[in-house]
């Protein structure tokens, strides 16, 4: 088999929790360098996340060198994992078809493999374990060669230290854009299916026709509950590594007695949490077009309260509830995503070192007008329409902006049946959405 591999790219040591979220960071930028969709980018960063986690947890340390290398005249992201643990005796049983271990051990094995288009393994007794990961670049990649090959290595030696916060926040905003793009194509063969009932009435070709869609929906099926595990892997990864920093680091801090700082790292802890239940409400939003999302009582004003506390708020900055809130009842992971969003954008676009942020309510028949204002740089009036568009960001300098989060509202509350629009002349900017009534 003929191979040529370019230089390596990246190497990292696997040695602490913050290693993998390292090493699942760079396996995402390579792929998203190399041209691979962003469903294509998770799967391969989870089955790399899933590897070293297996080195961390049984052996200790290791490590992971990321290469581009050419195999069959294709090319290939390929990620090598070593260890110099006592090796995997049961190695065989763990790859074959339908195994499931338990407790566990060689679970991450067996997932990882399905997600990359080739796996090798190879361990042995008391000499450690290698474990190398395939992903295809597509046909139609950007240009890859030695200098430009030489210049990511630059970027990553060069790149200041990862956040794990920013990177959950990262992954939160890509899990929506892959999943709604999910949704979509979803929405669309079942547009198909109709279309197929309503010109067939021939019993026997329309009995074939929808055996045809129905196993193309199985196979869709099979897909979202594959992406579904990947999701919530690389989501709560992240989580787990801050819990267990905050942890060793808590430990520390108690030795030396702070209660400061010990009420600092509760509060950490009870974000973590909260981040969490997001995360899972999130998961139920994603796939809300097929299933059906419990309604809650939801106090609005202690629910802004409780994101006004969660978010990043500078010092200047004072965000102010102006009149009575409601008591409703309603789906509370849909109120809370659009308040989060919108106090979030409030902060974020600011361009002064003072300001309010004031949220409003006014009943309107059977609707709740909610406003969300802000004394920033203001919204041009072309733009009052496009800020809603998918994709669409007017801040193209924000680093962390998909152009994803106001388009999200929009769907949100046209779901409900409500709307959005934006209101600015100037300076300042007041968001406003529609939302039903309904009290508890």
């Amino acid at each position: 088999m003929h191979k040529y591999a370019y230089q390596n790219i990246v190497k990292v040591g696997i040695a602490n929790e913050l290693d993998i979220v390292l090493a699942y960071k760079r396996a995402r930028q390579l792929t998203q360098l190399t041209g691979m969709p962003v469903p294509t980018q998770t799967k391969f960063a989870t089955a790399v996340s899933e590897i070293c986690r297996n080195v961390l947890e049984h052996v200790g340390e290791g490590s992971i060198v990321f290469s581009i290398i050419e195999q069959d005249k294709h090319l290939y992201v390929e990620a090598l994992i070593i260890d110099y643990g006592r090796g995997i005796p049961n190695i065989e049983e763990i790859l074959k078809i339908n195994i499931q271990p338990l407790g566990g051990k060689g679970w991450g094995i067996a997932n990882a493999k399905k997600l990359v288009d080739q796996f090798f393994i190879e361990s042995k007794l008391n000499n450690g374990t290698k474990v190398k990961l395939l992903k295809k670049i597509p046909a139609n990649h950007p240009p890859i060669n030695k200098p430009i090959i030489e210049g990511w290595n630059e970027y990553f030696n060069n790149e200041s230290r990862i956040s794990p916060y920013e990177e959950i926040k990262q992954q939160n905003i890509q899990l929506l854009e892959v999943m709604e793009a999910l949704r979509i194509k979803q929405m669309q063969t079942e547009h198909q299916m109709d279309e197929i009932k309503s010109l067939h009435n021939n019993v026997s070709a329309l009995l074939k026709e929808r055996e045809e869609a129905n196993g193309m929906l199985q196979k869709m099926n099979k897909e979202l509950e594959e992406f579904a595990y990947t999701v919530s892997h690389d989501l709560k990864a992240p989580l787990r590594n801050i819990q267990g920093i905050a942890k060793l680091i808590n430990k520390a801090v108690k030795a030396s007695g702070n209660e400061q700082a010990n009420m600092h790292f509760e509060m950490l802890n009870e974000q973590v949490k909260r981040m969490d239940s997001l995360i899972t409400g999130i998961l139920s939003y994603s796939k809300s077009g097929r299933q059906y999302i419990e309604q809650t009582t939801v106090d609005v004003k202690n629910l802004l309260l409780e994101i006004i506390a969660s978010v990043a708020l500078p010092a200047g900055l004072e965000v102010q509830i102006l009149s009575e809130m409601p008591v409703l009842h309603t789906e509370e992971i849909y109120l809370r995503q659009i308040f989060t969003n919108l106090i979030e954008n409030a902060i974020k676009y600011h361009d002064t070192q003072q300001g309010i942020i004031a949220i409003s309510a006014i009943e309107k028949e059977k609707f709740i007008e909610f406003a969300v204002k802000d004394d920033g740089p203001g919204i041009p009036e072309e733009y009052h329409e496009k800020i809603f568009q998918m994709y669409y960001s007017l801040h193209t300098s924000s680093n962390d902006s998909t152009g994803l989060g106001l388009s999200i509202i929009k769907k949100i509350t046209s779901e409900k049946g409500g709307k959005v629009w934006v209101e600015s002349q100037g300076r300042g900017a007041t968001f406003i959405f529609t939302w039903p009534a309904e009290t508890a």
